[in-house]
Order: C-alpha cells, then structure tokens, then sequence
C-alpha cells in the first residue's frame, strides 16, 4: 500500500508539472560595466520566469553569434519557473549593434542591449 500511495504522489507531481501554464520568459540585457567605447565589458542576457525550461540565449554582435559566450546551468524558482543567463565579453565601439536573442517554445524575440553612456 506505501509503494502504491508513493506511486501515486509522483505520478501527479509529474501530471502538475506537466499541466502547468507557458509562461513567456522576462528578459534583461545589460553590462557588467557602464558601457564605455573601446573599453572591454561583459555583455549579459538574464532570462526568468519562463515555463516549460526549453530556452535557447544567443547573444549577438550584428546578428552574428558572439563568441567566448558562457551560460549558467538552468535553475528553477519554487513556483516552477525557470531562469537562464548567458554572458561573454564585448567591447562596444558606438557602430555595432548588441541583441540577445531569445527562443522558447518556439518563438523567438531579438531584445536590444541599451548602451548607458
């Protein structure tokens, strides 16, 4: 009776989790540093609040892939949502143009990094 009772919890953490809404994932774009011209800096794309966990980051130099891009491991809050976060090093120089493109379930959305200088 225990294993049947066991049993029968996972199964519906399973089917729960499994039910659960999409939910779109919040986006931010940022540098570690204030962006500068000509000075290094680390180009960062935060991703959160996203459900089911498949997201792909890509972080961009005029619409091409940056490379030397690192990405934490997929975490989860306890409501079941998922954040993400991928950087690598950029060096602004006021001509290119910096994007974090995100997909989940299938949809894809370009977010623009704002330089504060």
């Amino acid at each position: 009776m225990k294993t049947f009772v066991v049993a029968f919890l996972v199964g519906m953490l399973c089917f729960s989790a499994s039910m659960a809404k999409t939910s779109p994932p919040k986006v931010a774009v940022y540098s570690r540093l204030p962006g500068q011209n000509l000075k290094e800096n680390t180009l960062v794309c935060h991703v959160t609040g996203s459900h089911p966990p498949e997201v792909r980051i890509e972080l961009l130099r005029n619409d091409q892939v940056l490379p030397g891009g690192h990405q934490t491991d997929l975490a989860f809050e306890e409501n079941w949502h998922y954040h993400l976060t991928k950087h690598a090093p950029f060096t602004p120089n006021g001509k290119d143009a910096f994007h974090c493109r995100v997909t989940h379930m299938g949809k894809t959305k370009l977010y623009t990094w704002e330089p504060d200088m």
